[in-house]
């Protein structure tokens, strides 16, 4: 299967990589020093379910670059989603497969409008991975895990065909029939502990233990389940208890990607994350203070730097 792969960091670098090990061919886009590592070294994965390196591997800086795929994984952060769909037009086809493994909820609808003849699938990843250092994805928990599903739980011949294509790479994959209320629940998770973890600076484990966050943590949580409802989405309040349990299994040190890009001063997904969930009670008369506290108060470095610095 002739894959791309769009965003080449913790989630694009880890699943092509594992395609391109069991002999798929899967060309990655890049940037920077780690597609110069790449092209040099490989592309190495260390991790705890396995270590593979996939050397040589196909790298390039910009999609014009690659041939015409059938399948896209789209990883990008959501800020880069427009500019990277538009990359996209010289080589997408008429009914190519597009799978987005973003966080957030905007990805889908943001590519279909800049790539209007591509399909669109919507995905979740489940792993905790990220760039240790150019040309290596460090993977350091015990998941790793897709999901993709057409709207309304439609069979899918391609989709299927990529499916058999992860499981025989080991991939743990899974075809979903609610891909929309999976979707949801992780961004019931995703957006609050992002933003709780990059505002704190603190992991998993402080965060449940001390009063104050764990109490903001859960207010954070119904919001987006209240607001996913009200968009009618299939959720509902009680899942709050599901979405609780898999905070409770988060290992004590887990922190956020978005706190590893605060740290590093890079640019944060807040606005397509707790921004998101305000934008979105507006929308549908959801009152979100939880959330809008989080945006502004990250506000000042947003950017990546703090302003007036």
């Amino acid at each position: 299967m002739k894959i791309l792969v769009m965003g080449s960091g913790g989630v694009g670098g880890y699943f092509g990589g594992r395609l391109a090990g069991a002999g798929h061919d899967v060309t990655f886009v890049a940037r920077g020093a780690h597609l110069e590592a790449m092209r040099r070294d490989g592309l190495v994965l260390d991790s705890q379910i396995g270590n593979l390196t996939v050397k040589p591997a196909r790298a390039v800086a910009s999609a014009s670059e690659a041939e015409p795929p059938e399948v896209v994984l789209f990883a990008t952060k959501l800020g880069d989603t427009e500019r990277a769909a538009q990359s996209l037009a010289p080589i997408v086809r008429d009914g190519t497969v597009i799978i987005t493994f973003q966080n957030g909820v905007d990805g889908p609808e943001i590519i279909g409008r800049a790539l209007a003849k591509a399909h669109v699938v919507p995905g979740v990843a489940r792993i905790a991975s990220h760039i240790s250092r150019p040309g290596v994805i460090e993977h350091r928990s015990p998941f790793a895990r897709i999901e993709f599903g057409e709207a309304g739980g439609r069979p899918s011949p391609w989709l299927e065909a990529f499916h058999a294509a992860c499981k025989a790479a080991g991939i743990d994959a899974v075809i979903s029939r609610d891909i929309q209320r999976d979707v949801w629940l992780k961004f019931a998770l995703l957006a609050p502990f992002s933003g709780m973890t990059t505002l704190t600076g603190a992991t998993a484990g402080p965060i449940r233990a001390t009063p104050g966050t764990r109490s903001l943590m859960e207010a954070a949580i119904r919001e987006v389940i209240a607001v996913g409802f009200a968009a009618g989405v299939n959720i509902k309040p009680e899942d709050f208890a599901l979405v609780w349990k898999a905070v409770e299994g988060q290992p004590p040190a887990m922190t956020s990607s978005m706190a590893h890009d605060r740290r590093a001063g890079k640019p944060l997904e807040v606005d397509y994350l707790s921004g998101a969930v305000v934008r979105l009670g507006e929308r549908h008369g959801v009152p979100t203070p939880t959330h809008r506290f989080i945006t502004q108060a990250l506000s000042i470095v947003a950017g990546g730097e703090a302003k007036g610095s």
